[in-house]
């Protein structure tokens, strides 16, 4: 089946939904790398006018991965609820963003269509929205998850605290928590990235951040993001592992490449809920994923990045997770070459995600050989915030010293909070000021108020030692 358009006296012909996706996408490097990218802007806006007069049920009928030969496919096929869909059946692409933009997409309809929705349906509206209309629309998104504390309320924004080492040296990542925790980050999760994925190290590093929040009360949870291999034995070992992380990726073959599938993802969040470890809720997993990741293990399928980077979503909301972190400019300019492309990828996937009724956050990242500077992380930063992001990256001086790459650091989350009025997890911002790291009102008590600040400090020293 094809898709033709005319503009400007030529008639653009495109062979297959993929085909159409794929030219209808803004610009980016990993779309020209693959080959699917559109020749010029004219073929692109063709594209583009095509693809807002599609009707909605193609994009679930005819998936751009076959059914038989993806479970990811099949995934999305076999859990789709028809039900939610029915509003917007008869709807165009056009039309759908249309109604995504007016008063009657709510909270509460959006919520309630989630479940209706595919990621090649909001992977294709996505392609023809402004960045405005990205914003807006994920504004009016609402997931709440919770473990040890509430991600996600209205008015809220919460920070993953990366203290990330190069040699995972205890007392370095110590400093970096002390560090994050005095300037109020920590409530999405305290993170490591392990430089060494073996299971000793993984033990270590899990009892670490348990007897830290245990001697803190601290009301968050920890991970060690090692592979999901490495969690399941490590909790076969008993080790106290609160959260399990897992890249994941659009296709079966990008999976199979990160060494999972849906088989094992489950038997990874059945292993953590048998642990029970959660206070207040059940969601256990953590997800990441970034534009790009299907075409450098070569299992796009002649697909264009940001649908199969949907498509990983689907993957990540089947497990009902407490966080999906788009690490939007990690994989290099080879995906997304500059500020533009990376701002614009950072917008699609945190509305597609959330349309997707996912507990997005994002990596406000470049690697130092992009052509992206922190002024363009501090524009895709704002942007965010004002769509609503659940959380974003706390980095010391936003330079990950083990993984080389610039992201955001706990003063650019102190920023964001002050000048759009957010506040962190509530169970966690009552635990700041009875630190006395923070007042009643959320603000932190600053260092030149040694009187009062010495008190936390000392606190949470005797707790890292």
């Amino acid at each position: 089946m094809g898709y033709a358009e005319t503009l400007g006296g030529t008639r653009y012909v495109f062979s297959d939904l993929k085909t159409l996706l794929a030219r209808a996408t803004p610009p980016r490097s990993g779309d020209r790398l693959a080959g699917v990218a559109a020749a010029d802007m004219t073929e692109r806006v063709a594209a583009q006018r095509a693809l807002a007069d599609l009707r909605l049920r193609p994009l679930i009928e005819d998936p751009v991965v076959p059914y038989e030969a993806d479970e990811i496919t099949r995934l999305i096929i076999d859990t789709h609820n028809p039900d939610a869909f029915a509003p917007i059946a008869a709807m165009t692409v056009g039309e759908l963003r249309d109604w995504l933009l007016s008063d009657a997409a709510d909270t509460a309809a959006l919520t309630r269509l989630a479940a209706g929705l595919t990621p090649e349906i909001v992977a294709a509206v996505s392609k023809i929205m402004r960045l405005q209309d990205l914003v807006s629309v994920a504004a009016k998104c609402r997931v709440v998850t919770r473990f040890r504390n509430t991600i996600g309320l209205d008015g809220r924004l919460s920070t993953r605290l990366q203290p990330n080492h190069p040699t995972d040296d205890v007392r370095g990542i110590a400093a970096s928590i002390l560090d994050g925790l005095m300037l109020g980050s920590g409530d999405a999760v305290i993170g490591i990235n392990p430089a060494t994925d073996s299971l000793q190290k993984y033990l270590e590093l899990t009892r670490f951040l348990d007897q830290l929040r245990e001697r803190l009360d601290l009301p968050g949870q920890g991970c060690v993001l090692a592979h999901v291999t490495t969690a399941i034995a490590a909790i076969e070992h008993g080790a106290p592992v609160d959260l399990v992380f897992q890249s994941v990726a659009g296709t079966e073959a990008a999976n199979r490449h990160f060494g999972v599938d849906l088989a094992l993802l489950r038997e990874a969040r059945e292993a953590a809920l048998s642990l029970g470890r959660g206070s207040i809720g059940t969601n256990v997993m953590y997800f990441e994923t970034g534009q790009g990741s299907a075409l450098s293990a070569e299992a796009h399928h002649d697909v264009d990045q940001q649908t199969l980077e949907a498509r990983a979503y689907a993957v990540a909301r089947a497990f009902d997770p407490l966080l999906v972190n788009s690490v939007v400019g990690f994989i290099g300019p080879e995906y997304l070459f500059d500020g533009k492309e990376i701002i614009r990828a950072g917008l699609e996937d945190h509305f597609c995600g959330k349309l997707l009724g996912l507990p997005m956050g994002c990596d406000v990242c470049y690697t130092n050989h992009a052509e992206a500077d922190q002024d363009d992380m501090d524009a895709l930063l704002t942007l965010l915030g004002v769509a609503g992001c659940t959380y974003i990256m706390g980095v010391p001086g936003a330079d990950d010293v083990m993984l080389s790459y610039q992201s955001s650091s706990f003063h650019d989350a102190l920023y964001l909070r002050r000048v759009l009025d957010k506040r962190p997890a509530p169970e966690f911002e009552t635990w700041l000021e009875r630190m006395g790291i923070a007042d009643a009102y959320g603000n932190l008590i600053g260092p030149e108020r040694t009187d009062i600040a010495a008190a936390p400090l000392r606190r949470l020293l005797a707790a890292l030692e």
